[in-house]
């Protein structure tokens, strides 16, 4: 941790208690600067965009956003992206710092545990889990053959030598099984079966998961017993998603003809845009996915003081759209469909409210051969989803 700008990423993180005592060797040991290739595209969080950075052109630049505390984007467009600015969606990256040393402490590993690292990317998390655990336990498994190469060439660099494997995450990888913790750096739709039973019983799965609804994720460890992984959320986070488990393509013109809105119905909602789209780091987008099933929600730019809100149904043709408007007390509602999705939304809204809006740490998941099956509080009383 030579370079200011480490040292100083170092004592935040330690600071914000995002990087537990037992992880500052780990830490000290994979540079995350080593691990980076030259051409990166560090996101700013508050515009929500990237823009390219080369080591070649402006090393001090490329050393200041390699030690800050922000994702960067490392490929676009599943590696076939060429050129500078940044391509049409952002593949495999290095996560924020103060995202990944709390999963790897959220993952409670002890000496002689056998780890599956799910999403090798950089290889951040295979480094600091082998450098912990030694050699011989940590397999580290990439879908992207350029990506994993050039982890295996820089984490060789490091002298950290997990077990590199090419392949496709969500089928886990039974040679090197059973294992005592599961990670993934991706997000997830779905928990896999191989990993359930790729696991020891009390072994445990920390994954980000959420649902097709928002962009969103919530981190979740499952713990490991006769075929069943359960467990709860502990922090919000939002992962780039497997690629098999990708949001579905919603086009806006599939759902709607030229006289939809004539032939909707109509209402309105006294739920105003505040309470309702600004809520991304509450556990709101993740509850109104878990209550509504098979639906994506578009929050659009706003234009002139107006910001439609659209619902798509996943399973039907059904749409909704909320139109707030700057500073009008009711919304207009249109929906279409044999669903009647902002139905469906605002009352899971309403549910939410009257629960006192609970946060992620509340809810849990329950993971069978049958399905997944969501919880507030008691597992016993769970739904579908």
């Amino acid at each position: 941790m030579g370079r200011p700008g480490r040292q100083e990423l170092g004592r935040f993180l330690i600071e914000a208690h995002a990087l537990s005592s037992d992880w500052v060797p780990a830490f000290g040991a994979v540079d995350r600067a080593a691990l980076l290739p030259d051409l990166m595209w560090p996101f700013d969080l508050e515009t929500r965009t990237s823009a390219p950075v080369d080591r070649r052109e402006d090393p001090d630049a490329w050393y200041e956003a390699a030690d800050a505390d922000v994702p960067i984007v490392t490929q676009w467009d599943d590696g076939t992206h060429t050129g500078r600015r940044p391509g049409r969606l952002s593949t495999s990256s290095s996560s924020m710092p103060s995202v990944v040393w709390p999963l790897l402490h959220d993952l409670a590993v002890e000496e002689g545990m056998n780890v599956l690292d799910v999403g090798t990317g950089t290889g951040e998390t295979a480094g600091a889990l082998t450098h912990r655990l030694g050699r011989g336990r940590v397999t580290t498994i990439e879908v992207d053959r350029e990506v994993s190469a050039h982890a295996r060439e820089r984490l060789h660099g490091l002298d950290l030598l997990p077990e590199t494997v090419v392949g496709d995450g969500f089928e886990g990888h039974p040679g090197r099984a059973p294992y005592d913790r599961v990670l993934a750096t991706v997000g997830l739709r779905e928990i896999p079966g191989a990993w359930i039973t790729q696991s020891r019983p009390g072994g445990l799965i920390l994954a980000p998961w959420g649902t097709h609804f928002s962009t969103g994720d919530a981190t979740v460890g499952l713990t490991v017993g006769n075929g069943v992984a359960s467990g709860r959320f502990t922090r919000l986070v939002e992962f780039m998603k497997l690629r098999t488990q990708r949001a579905p393509r919603v086009s806006h013109d599939d759902y709607l003809a030229a006289d939809a809105f004539e032939a909707a119905d109509v209402s309105a909602t006294e739920i105003t845009e505040p309470e309702f789209t600004t809520a991304t780091y509450t556990a709101l987008p993740l509850v109104l996915g878990l209550r509504v099933p098979r639906c994506v929600q578009t929050v659009a730019d706003k234009r002139e003081g107006r910001r439609p809100v659209w619902f798509y149904s996943t399973s039907d043709p059904s749409w909704a759209c909320v139109m707030f408007r700057d500073g009008e007390r009711e919304a207009p509602v249109w929906q279409s469909g044999p669903r009647r999705l902002w139905a469906e939304v605002s009352g899971a809204y309403r549910w939410w409210l009257d629960r006192g809006r609970p946060d992620v740490t509340r809810f849990g998941l329950t993971v069978t051969p049958d399905g997944h099956r969501a919880w507030l509080d008691d597992p016993e009383d769970s739904w579908r989803v």
